[in-house]
């Protein structure tokens, strides 16, 4: 099995589809960000960043979160080609 370069989430832009594979956070970030649908192998799309580019506003398991560069910067993937743009 080849294995992907992981990127960082906090490396990704705005309609970019990305696959989370790790969260590198530990203790109640981590749980929270588990609770919130940041979980290994769902998908992740980012809408859009602030005017001054943190946070970010990310779309996951229908609900809209906004996350720090600190948090987002610790969650690793893989992005996603847009398959409906064929």
């Amino acid at each position: 099995m080849i294995q992907a370069k992981l990127e960082r989430l906090s490396d990704a832009k705005p309609g970019e589809r990305f696959r989370i594979i790790k969260i590198a956070i530990e203790g109640t970030m981590k749980r929270r960000l588990l609770d919130l649908g940041f979980v290994p192998g769902n998908e992740v799309l980012v809408l859009q960043k602030s005017p001054l580019g943190d946070p970010t506003a990310y779309r996951v398991s229908h609900t809209t979160i906004a996350l720090r560069n600190e948090e987002s910067s610790n969650i690793y993937g893989e992005r996603m080609r847009n398959e409906q743009q064929s």
